[in-house]
């Protein structure tokens, strides 16, 4: 299959985002295991997971109070 610049650039607008994400999960204080595996599920609301953590909840809580029912995330 012959890639499309299209493609190229769809890949690499999700690559960003998912780079993003752990980002910013990094420095809520997520470890890095948690905040690549959320960062790349894209049924994770990550504005919902900062908002517990400014709320003092303890990241590795936070993450499982927002795991999809039908995907366990394993967090450390």
């Amino acid at each position: 299959m012959i890639e499309s610049a299209h493609t190229r650039t769809v890949d690499s607008e999700a690559k960003a985002v998912v780079a993003w994400r752990r980002q910013q999960l990094s420095a809520a204080g997520f470890d890095t295991p948690t905040a690549e595996a959320l960062a790349r599920n894209p049924g994770v609301d990550l504005h919902a997971l900062l908002d517990l953590v400014d709320k003092a909840c303890p990241p590795p809580l936070a993450a499982r109070i927002l795991a999809p029912l039908e995907e366990a995330i394993e967090v450390a």
